[in-house]
């Protein structure tokens, strides 16, 4: 009998072991003989992410295997689970150890999903009501875990977050199951080829994208006009303009004329001087999302790369929990923080002049930090050399914003000046900067068109009163269409969406929970996109392709095109979550749902008008090395010869002995007849090894490297 710690994958295990004495290593747990933390012997084990999965439709009924209308919907009622093919050897190591343990440690990832790949572990383990605790601690290091295996939390308490997680989970796999099967079937019957895959937040996020894309290339550019002012003074020259635009020519030039005022020079006055010293606070401590659109505006680095950075820097000890959605600290955080200033200082290579050496509630409230705080370095500096570029960029931000919170305020005077020429006003505001406070920190990041702004913006010495000579000129401009998304501004567009929802509830809901996603899975849902062939990204923008346009068009308007239908579905997984609502009912809804999908979808799509070679083009990969004819095309968990209807069988796995095979592996294999060396295969006894690839009377071959 012994405590069986629960930890989400190998590293954070070890982890976690490295806080604890006397540790033994053993095939897939860690022996723990510590008598600070525990009575008698305590087992590290882990998962590798989900050990348990659910399983496919046919495996609740043969007649769910085939793709058909008829088939639909597809409702299991007692949903099932099983253990991910390549992970059984680990999945039975951890059952053998939970179902001889006294007491479970659920030490999953601290948030809802970790608390659903814990209790789905322990569950199909046959574990479930073996007593619990729950480790919650927000950063890896030594002293952190050491204080949260003295504190454990009461394992029943987050049974509710389990519970909202785990109704997500199946609710996300009835309607991708339902609605991707339904659309697809349906735009098949156009004559599109190839899988569509419909889920629950990438659908709404696509249409996002999609809903931008019509508006830039639907945009009708006209034509403005307005009048400069070039002013000269005693002292120097400045630009101003009359604040008001016109539409025509004719327009601009009646209100000179109402003025008498004239193109080219006229006399003027300086009318009016304002001046204020302004201070800009620094940003806000970072949350994932706007790590990852700083990151993806200053590196262009994806929001998925960002992550898994953030990730490593966390594993590495380094940063606090990356996965989190708030921008505030606790009193005792801002305690270490500023007792490490030195350190951070030194890493950075700056210095800071300590201006706020208490908190100040725009960074500490801990009445605002809910699971995890903002993301923070921890106690412990890297040295550069054991950093990535990569990793030092990310580590080096996170720690400059953080030192930001304690320097002084950015100063800057601001002027107004209003020249009056015969009635007719002109306008200019100028800055000059007075301190450069928390800006000095990130001046790298200033780019040359930022300077030359802050030059423009420099005035020569004025007085209210005083003469001047204006001329006048009219400046013809074009509007310009809304700007395309970046993944950084899309990852801010996910999180702010809603705003434009008409149902009050839905609205209010979806800036609760912060648009649609959650910090930890907007990332993946952008990357989910990008495989389906949804979207691409090019020079950092993010462009929809022919087929996610089709889908579009498909769901355009359903709840599956808006945010709306996630802020009604996150209001009642909330209530789960606070155990005031039922997953049953929650289900119930779903189902509903789907069965008005089923009705209403036929009628929309057969009104539908797509361009079948184009769509048909999207999911080629290239010509049948069987049949010398068909097209080979994607066809959702595998790939397939276009010409199966005509007899022809080729088909190749998505997933060949535990690798994941790309588009441009399947290309490469059918262009040149092999792959390059691919590395990350798995033999059966779970041993990593790497070979070509090649075709052999229409079955994948392994070719292996020459041993020297």
């Amino acid at each position: 009998m012994s405590i069986v710690i629960l930890a989400e994958k190998p590293s954070q295990g070890r982890a976690y072991a490295d806080a604890f004495r006397n540790t033994v290593k053993k095939d897939g747990y860690i022996e723990v003989n510590d008598d600070r933390f525990f009575n008698g012997k305590a087992m590290i084990t882990w998962g590798f992410g989900h050990l348990v999965e659910l399983v496919e439709p046919e495996q609740y009924k043969d007649e769910w295997k085939s793709w058909s209308l008829q088939t639909l919907p597809i409702f299991p009622g007692q949903f099932k689970f099983q253990v991910a093919r390549d992970k059984r050897q680990q999945f039975n190591i951890v059952k053998k150890l939970l179902q001889s343990a006294s007491e479970i440690v659920v030490a999953t990832d601290c948030d809802r999903e970790g608390e659903n790949i814990a209790r789905s572990i322990i569950m199909l383990a046959g574990a479930f009501n073996k007593p619990t605790k729950r480790l919650w601690i927000n950063s890896l290091e030594l002293e952190e875990v050491q204080k949260g295996f003295r504190y454990l939390k009461e394992g029943n308490y987050y049974i509710p977050l389990y519970r909202e997680a785990q109704t997500r989970q199946f609710s996300d796999w009835l309607v991708g199951m339902n609605a991707s099967r339904l659309y697809t079937l349906l735009l098949q019957k156009k004559g599109l080829r190839g899988p569509f895959s419909v889920g629950r937040v990438q659908t709404p996020t696509l249409y996002l994208i999609y809903k931008r894309q019509m508006e830039i290339e639907n945009f009708q550019s006209e034509p403005f006009f307005e009048w400069i002012g070039d002013t000269t003074i005693q002292n120097g020259q400045f630009e101003a303009k009359h604040k008001e635009r016109f539409k025509s020519e004719e327009e601009a030039q009646a209100v000179l004329n109402k003025n008498n005022v004239v193109r080219g020079e006229n006399k003027g006055v300086i009318e009016r001087i304002q001046k204020a010293l302004k201070r800009t606070k620094s940003p806000r401590l970072h949350s994932l999302s706007s790590l990852q659109a700083k990151a993806n505006k200053v590196w262009k680095y994806s929001p998925s790369e960002t992550l898994k950075i953030a990730q490593g820097l966390y594993e590495k000890k380094l940063i606090s929990y990356p996965r989190t959605d708030t921008h505030f600290i606790t009193e005792n955080e801002f305690a270490y923080l500023k007792k490490h200033l030195s350190d951070y200082q030194n890493f950075a290579e700056v210095s800071i002049e300590v201006a706020y050496p208490h908190p100040q509630r725009r960074f500490v409230d801990g009445s605002k930090v809910q699971e995890h705080y903002a993301i923070i370095p921890t106690r412990k500096t890297p040295s550069l050399h054991t950093l990535s570029t990569k990793e030092r960029n990310i580590y080096r931000e996170v720690t400059l914003t953080t030192l930001a919170m304690f320097a002084p305020d950015y100063e800057y005077e601001e002027t107004k000046v209003a020249v009056n020429v015969n009635g007719l006003f002109f306008e200019k505001t100028g800055k000059v900067e007075r301190k450069k406070g928390w800006k000095a920190l990130f001046y790298k990041e200033e780019s040359t068109a930022d300077a030359k702004r802050e030059a423009d913006t420099v005035l020569p010495v004025m007085s209210e009163g005083e003469a001047c000579t204006v001329d006048v000129k009219l400046k013809e401009g074009m509007t310009q269409p809304p700007k395309p998304f970046t993944e950084g501004k899309l990852i801010q567009v996910m999180k702010n969406a809603g705003k434009d929802v008409e149902d009050e509830e839905a609205k209010e809901m979806l800036s609760k929970t912060e648009g649609i996603g959650t910090e930890a899975t907007r990332a993946a849902i952008i990357e989910t996109l990008k495989h389906q062939k949804y979207i691409e990204v090019k020079k950092n923008i993010v462009h929809v392709t022919h087929k996610g346009e089709i889908l579009c068009q498909a769901v355009e308007g359903t709840l599956l095109s808006s945010p709306e239908m996630t802020g009604k579905w996150e209001k009642y997984l909330h209530k789960i979550g606070q155990s005031n609502g039922t997953q049953a009912a929650f289900i119930q809804q779903i189902e509903r749902f789907i069965q008005s999908l089923l009705k209403n979808a036929p009628d929309s799509i057969g009104q539908l008008h797509v361009q079948k070679k184009d769509a048909e083009q999207q999911t080629f990969i290239g010509i049948c090395p069987v049949c010398s004819n068909g097209k080979v095309q994607e066809k959702g968990k595998f790939y397939g010869c276009a010409e199966y209807q005509n007899g022809c069988t080729f088909t190749l796995p998505k997933v060949f002995c535990g690798k994941k095979l790309s588009d441009a592996m399947i290309r490469k294999i059918l262009t040149s007849g092999r792959t390059g060396l691919l590395k990350g295969f798995k033999s059966k006894k779970g041993k990593s090894f790497q070979a070509y690839l090649q075709i052999e009377n229409g079955k994948l071959k392994f070719e292996f490297p020459v041993r020297n």
